[in-house]
């Protein structure tokens, strides 16, 4: 069978380059004569090595299917390594001692190797026992064959060749567990750094491919991405499925500070610019939506627009969708216009006395979301309809600026937008 593919180094460690300390064997009836035919038998095995590799070859083929495919795809290299492994295992029964720590490195490799190459575990396990029956079949065959009335010797024997086959199953599937682990491992980090990449709008055109492969999501397909943020009081683990309704194909990429979701828009959606999601998402977590991009390459695009919509959260929790909110977006999109936006509109107001200032930006804020009722934004404020007409008179007066020009009502509420959002952030 062939070499394992990776270093003992590189598992993390290999056999013990010495045998451990075992149990004192119990054995009955163990003498001189039992062991000579033993090894009379065994010195006959060794020397007919290749027809007894045949023989398993032969076995693995018809008794295990996992092991066809790796007999038609390399015959060469699995009957060396079954050559090797019966050399080892026969060597051991002639010599124990020294023979030992060379057959379970052996065993070592090619549950390594396997493990690598993917062959079932079970399939693996059935080959050395395979192995371990023919071995003491042949050993019974050549001492009837030679001296019929040595074969009741064989009996006391036995344990110690089981013994050794099953010492040499455990220590194969604890490799392969190892290696499976650690290539699980690989491939877990693998798809975190492709979907990382995705996500920050770095990862390589040619990348797309197989990461759409690890995902399981089609490469050509309506995007979208949730940004989530807060809420891990109720659990990390609660949020995802409150969030994207059940059935949604997604992949959830954790990070620090914010998960990012991404979503596939399917023709369910109804060719809407964002994905149904649920708005039951634990006390204090905050959700950000973007809007629906073309490709998984745009997925980078789609995270940054779904972080924008996340940094207009309130800090209570709540959801946002961008493109409910793309005036504000306009502002968030570039923080320094914004902030100059603000100065030049509201500048005269920010530069009043706290409490004169807050009284109206408030009045402007409040009048502006009543739709323009100084009725209703009086209510609001807990205070005269006249009071509110002449608050906004004196922000007009004072900023140059009239609200009954729509131009200018456009500036008031993108600059009280950008005081609000760049306060906040």
């Amino acid at each position: 069978m062939q070499q394992a593919v990776r270093s003992r180094a590189e598992l993390g460690h290999g056999p013990p380059s010495t045998a451990p300390a075992r149990a004192p064997k119990v054995r009955s009836l163990i003498d001189a004569d039992a062991l000579r035919v033993l090894h009379r038998s065994a010195r006959v095995l060794l020397n007919n090595l290749p027809e007894l590799t045949d023989r398993l070859v032969a076995a693995l083929r018809e008794r295990e299917p996992a092991y066809r495919s790796t007999l038609e795809s390399d015959p060469v290299g699995t009957w060396q390594e079954v050559h090797r492994s019966l050399r080892h295992s026969v060597g051991s029964l002639l010599d124990p001692r020294s023979a030992r720590d060379a057959a379970l490195r052996c065993s070592w490799k090619i549950g390594a190797s396997r493990a690598e190459q993917g062959l079932p575990l079970d399939a693996l396990l059935h080959a050395f026992r395979l192995g371990g029956s023919l071995i003491w079949q042949s050993l019974v065959e050549e001492t009837s064959r030679t001296a019929p009335e040595d074969v009741r010797l064989l009996v006391h024997v036995a344990a110690d060749v089981w013994n050794f086959v099953d010492e040499h199953c455990t220590l194969v599937a604890d490799v392969y567990r190892k290696v499976e682990r650690q290539h699980a491992w690989r491939q877990e980090h693998r798809v975190r750094l492709l979907t990382a990449a995705l996500l920050d709008g770095t990862s390589r055109i040619a990348d797309v491919a197989e990461t759409a492969e690890a995902l399981d999501l089609p490469e050509q397909g309506r995007y979208a991405v949730i940004a989530v943020a807060g809420g891990r009081q109720a659990g990390r683990t609660s949020v995802p499925g409150a969030v994207v309704p059940a059935g949604a194909r997604v992949y959830w990429h954790t990070g620090v500070e914010v998960d990012h979701c991404i979503v596939l828009v399917g023709d369910g959606d109804g060719g809407q610019d964002e994905p149904a999601v649920g708005l039951n998402a634990p006390a204090g977590t905050r959700v950000g939506i973007g809007p629906v991009v073309a490709g998984l390459a745009a997925v980078g695009d789609a995270r940054r627009l779904a972080d924008m919509a996340l940094g207009m959260c309130a800090d209570d929790g709540g959801t946002v969708r961008l493109t409910e909110q793309l005036p504000a977006a306009l502002v968030m999109s570039c923080p320094e216009l914004g902030g100059a936006l603000a100065e030049r509109v509201l500048g005269p107001l920010l530069r009043l006395e706290p409490s004169d200032r807050d009284i109206l930006l408030d009045t402007l804020a409040a009048w502006l979301d009543c739709d323009g009722s100084a009725q209703r934004a009086s209510a609001r404020l807990y205070c005269h309809r006249n009071t509110v007409l002449n608050r906004l008179k004196r922000c007009e007066q004072l900023t140059g600026r009239s609200l009954a020009r729509p131009a200018d009502m456009v500036e008031f509420s993108l600059a009280l937008t950008a005081r609000r959002l760049l306060r906040e952030t």
